[in-house]
């Protein structure tokens, strides 16, 4: 079985390379960010005003990490359930988001939004959460401190292990 090597952040020649079913393993910076952040970030568009990161070309991962233990960056850091961030996701697409992180079903709305902003769907393994997390290499807070775990990360990872479940042509894996 083939493993993509992705390094990110993502771009449309990227995502072209990627298929619903491929195994990929990802390098580089990607965010956190679960329902109250992501309702935080819509706010901040819905505003018209400048959200505390760059959002374009970023892949945002649905999660929730636990505390570390001393010695270690991050505790256990497993996907939390993506539909509960569809009602959040167009607004980020439209700004330029290219990849998602989590687990299980997307709307049709947001499958179609997948395949218009020519976006990628990730799955991470649940129930790995533990494993996950030693590819996190490091990690800095950057907005929403006062959600606790739930507050926006900045990760930097080397050879996070992901599913590719929607492409950017709005493939489901879920679907077959």
């Amino acid at each position: 079985m083939e493993i993509k090597k992705v390094t990110l952040p993502l771009n449309n020649e990227i995502i072209e390379t990627l298929h619903t079913g491929d195994n990929v393993l990802l390098t580089g910076y990607m965010y956190t960010g679960r329902d109250a952040a992501h309702k935080r970030l819509c706010q901040l568009i819905e505003d018209d005003k400048e959200l505390p990161f760059d959002i374009k070309n970023e892949v945002i991962y649905y999660v929730g990490p636990a505390p570390a233990k001393p010695g270690y960056v991050i505790g256990p850091a497993g996907p939390t359930t993506s539909y509960r961030m569809d009602s959040y996701t167009v607004p980020l697409l439209e700004k330029g988001l290219k990849g998602m992180i989590g687990k299980g079903l997307r709307s049709p709305e947001v499958i179609d939004n997948i395949k218009k902003y020519k976006a990628v769907y990730f799955a991470a393994i649940g129930g790995a959460a533990a494993l996950i997390s030693k590819s996190i290499k490091s990690m800095e807070i950057i907005c929403y401190d006062d959600l606790g775990t739930e507050a926006v990360r900045r990760l930097y990872v080397e050879d996070f292990p992901v599913i590719v479940v929607i492409d950017s042509k709005g493939n489901n894996l879920y679907v077959r």
